[in-house]
């Protein structure tokens, strides 16, 4: 269990770095995931999109240290 825990926290903080560090080819990445299922998106206005991607990056990497914090001082990470 301990294993999964450390594992998905891992998986998250890369995936916020990610978010943080290159939010255009994240945005790429799900337009061309988007293009295999048939569908079609673009974002209005590119600089927004990028700002918001960056501040989801963000939001996510301090959620998951919240987390991380509070499953140690609960003991659940012990």
């Amino acid at each position: 269990m301990l294993t999964a825990i450390i594992l998905i926290a891992i998986s998250a903080l890369i995936g916020g770095i990610a978010l943080v560090c290159f939010p255009a080819r994240v945005i790429e990445f799900q337009r061309q995931f988007y293009l295999l299922i048939n569908w079609r998106i673009e974002p209005v206005d590119m600089r927004k999109e990028l700002n918001n991607t960056r501040g989801m990056g963000v939001s996510l990497i301090v959620c998951v240290i919240v987390l991380i914090i509070y499953a140690f001082v609960s003991g659940m990470l012990l």
